[in-house]
């Protein structure tokens, strides 16, 4: 008797010897879903937009993590901001309001600024220039490492065509995360340098956000404090500077790792020219005379001051 074949439309059975599909989703230690662009970051999973800020803020802080886990932080946060993209128009996107306005509104104020006592009691009592280079080197090591993630993930992404769509979502999640670690530094080298910015939080991260579009120090005798609701001329300011970290990280997408290098090392060497130009201010400010305050005059007493006061 023949055996009738199977319907075309209905996988074939295997017989009792065939092994069962491996299940979809996260494979363990060796699983694709561990390794940066694996299933995870390959998934068609729809990561809410309200995810950015948290994702960006976590990504700042994951000094001693592997290059695996800041690679799936990174493909989560582009899904987060493609969706994030999605509710925004064509040109808003092209101009680079978006990309301004995710940051100023969602990843700025989250940005967690230590002061002066805790950074101290993290780095073990050092103070002064020791603690500002060190506040440096961290920062450099962090942006060196979100490089590194985004470029073995772009890299992964090269040997996978379809992926390539997710690569412009994945470069703008590197530039929020660089540009929120060094927005971190230039807050807390104000705080080394004791020249904290006057006013509420909102007040100082504006601020904060200024000194880092400018590459200077902040000068707290400078009129005009500047909010999270940024003026037009703030946010062009704003805008430029992430456009040209985003243009630097154009870079990552080579195939073979290439862009893990590029995008490493050129994230190392701005972020240090950013600690080094932001200190040179900071050192200007901190020593320059505050402006003088007259002292009270003693107002005279008795008939002198009837008639000084009738002078007048």
């Amino acid at each position: 008797m023949t055996a009738r074949p199977e319907p075309a439309d209905q996988p074939a059975r295997g017989g009792p010897d065939t092994p069962d599909p491996e299940p979809a989703g996260p494979a363990g230690p060796d699983g694709a879903a561990e390794r940066p662009g694996g299933d995870e970051a390959a998934s068609g999973e729809v990561v809410p937009a309200e995810e950015v800020g948290e994702l960006v803020q976590r990504l700042t802080e994951t000094e001693g993590d592997s290059t695996a886990t800041r690679g799936r932080l990174i493909a989560r946060l582009a899904k987060a901001l493609a969706t994030s993209a999605r509710g925004a128009g064509a040109r808003s996107l092209a101009g680079g309001r978006w990309l301004t306005e995710v940051f100023a509104n969602e990843v700025a104020p989250r940005l967690q600024i230590r002061d002066l006592e805790t950074l101290r009691r993290h780095h073990k009592g050092l103070s002064g220039e020791e603690l500002a280079d060190a506040l440096v080197r961290n920062a450099a090591n962090g942006t060196t490492a979100v490089g590194a993630a985004g470029g073995a993930l772009a890299a992964v992404q090269f040997t996978a065509p379809p992926l390539l769509l997710t690569a412009p979502a994945q470069i703008v999640a590197e530039t929020l995360v660089v540009a929120a670690i060094e927005v971190k530094l230039v807050g807390e080298l104000n705080e080394v340098y004791g020249v904290r910015p006057q006013g509420g939080p909102l007040e100082r991260t504006g601020r904060h956000l200024m000194s880092w579009a400018h590459r200077r120090g902040i000068d707290p005798s400078q009129p005009g404090s500047l909010s999270v609701a940024l003026g037009a001329a703030a946010k062009t300011a704003l805008r430029n500077r992430l456009l040209r970290v985003l243009g630097r990280h154009l870079t990552t997408l080579g195939p073979y790792l290439t862009g893990a290098i590029a995008g490493g090392s050129l994230n190392r060497a701005a972020t240090t020219g950013l600690g080094k130009a932001v200190r040179t201010d900071l050192r200007r400010i901190a020593i320059a005379p505050p402006a003088p305050v007259p002292a009270p005059r003693e107002l005279p007493r008795g008939p002198a001051a009837i008639e000084d006061g009738g002078a007048r």
